[in-house]
């Protein structure tokens, strides 16, 4: 787990959009530092990345894309264990679950399903940053 002071500012800015529901300003935000990153926690960015897209597709009625992108993304961060850059992947796939569940449940799911408003996920961090950056700084206009 790392220490609140060696988070990167693009991974707090992604948090602080997906958390916002501003998931392709947060895939953005992630997609900057999965490209500079080359270690063992590049699959754990692809894995946000995808689930931040996922739940864009999900919110825009691209159901196909929500579930495909749900489970890459599971995939590539289960191999991080219960916690990951301070995030309790054991709570947010908990959440992500729930939030897919309906979607998942059937292999046609109804046209026009979107997630529930109080279902979505929500990331947070432990141990928490002493300072979150202002996100607009790492998504382009």
């Amino acid at each position: 787990m790392s220490d609140g002071a060696n988070y990167d500012p693009r991974y707090l800015a992604g948090i602080v959009l997906f958390n916002r529901g501003d998931f392709f300003e947060a895939h953005e935000a992630w997609e900057s530092l999965w490209m500079d990153t080359f270690g063992p926690e590049k699959q754990f960015y692809q894995g946000l990345i995808q689930a931040a897209v996922g739940l864009c597709h999900f919110c825009n009625g691209n159901l196909r894309g929500a579930a495909k992108l749900y489970r890459s993304s599971r995939d590539y961060m289960e191999r991080y264990g219960a916690v990951c850059q301070g995030l309790d992947l054991t709570r947010f796939w908990r959440q992500m679950e729930r939030c897919f569940a309906e979607l998942l449940a059937t292999p046609e799911p109804a046209p026009g399903l979107t997630p529930h408003d109080d279902l979505i996920p929500e990331i947070e961090l432990d141990p928490p940053p002493a300072e979150w950056p202002d996100p607009a700084a790492f998504v382009e206009e």
